[in-house]
This record gives structure tokens, C-alpha cells and sequence, in this order.
């Protein structure tokens, strides 16, 4: 399971659905791949992708949002490239966790989110396009019969 699947979609809201489906229909063949870890690679690119509509693409033309699908035999890793405005997901300011639902203002929890449900993320500018590199390792699942 080595070839990379493509996508390649106008960055709007109502591409998130299609980016779902697209993960699902990538990923659904692998043999280690659970509903949790593919909960996790759905909802960090979701993040990710929401956060490219909203700011990225923020009083610009909207572009296009590309995503690579690559599962191998012990993790999936997603690319997402756009070609809106760069910016450093590290440096995003860490949101108050620990404060009541009530007294929070809404929105600040992608970054957060991306960072909870991945295992490595990765960014980088290349020339006029920004690359984020989420990578989920797939848990090791035991041989029947081998401690």
C-alpha cells in the first residue's frame, strides 16, 4: 500500500465533506486502520483544511486545496498544500483548556486539535505553496499465538 492517493478540491466549506470521503475511501483498505485512527486523521485535516478556508484564503480569490494520501504498512501520512497565506502552526497561541465551556470564546481549538490527534505534524512554505505533513502510526496489532 505505497501509492499515494490525490485530491484536489476548490478551498470552500463545502469541500469538507468531499476531504471526509476522500480519507475514508484512502484509507479503507488498509488492514490496520481502526474507526479511532481514522476519526483522528479525519478530524486533524478537517482542522487543517477549515483553517486554510477561513484564513489562508482570507480576503483572497479562494484557491485550491490538494491533498496526497499516502497509507503504508505502519502509518498513513496526509499532505495538505495550499497557496493562501503562510503560516507557522507552531506558533499558534496554545488555547485555555482548562477554562469553563461557558466563559470560553468560540474557536482557537484547529492547531490544538491537529496536534492532540496526529503523531507528527510538519510544515513548510516550498516556493508559493504551504505544505502541512500529518502523520498517524497505526497501532502494532499482535499475531494470534505470539506473545
Amino acid at each position: 500500500m505505497t501509492s499515494p492517493d490525490r485530491i484536489s478540491l476548490p478551498a470552500r466549506v463545502e469541500s469538507l465533506k468531499d476531504i471526509r470521503k476522500f480519507l475514508k475511501d484512502a484509507c479503507s483498505l488498509h488492514p490496520r486502520l481502526t474507526g479511532a485512527v481514522l476519526y483522528d486523521i479525519q478530524l486533524a485535516v478537517d482542522e487543517a483544511c477549515t483553517n486554510i478556508i477561513t484564513h489562508g484564503y482570507s480576503g483572497l480569490v479562494p484557491g485550491s486545496i490538494l491533498l496526497d494520501v499516502e497509507p503504508s504498512e505502519d502509518r498513513v501520512v496526509v499532505r495538505i498544500t495550499d497557496f493562501g497565506r503562510a503560516f507557522e502552526p507552531s506558533q499558534a497561541k496554545a488555547p485555555a483548556v482548562n477554562v469553563p465551556l461557558q466563559e470560553r470564546k468560540p474557536g482557537g481549538f484547529g492547531i490544538y486539535f491537529i496536534y492532540q490527534s496526529m503523531d507528527e505534524v510538519r510544515y513548510d512554505v516550498v516556493h508559493d505553496r504551504n505544505v502541512m505533513t500529518l502523520t498517524k502510526y497505526l497501532p502494532v496489532t499482535p499475531v494470534p499465538g505470539r506473545p
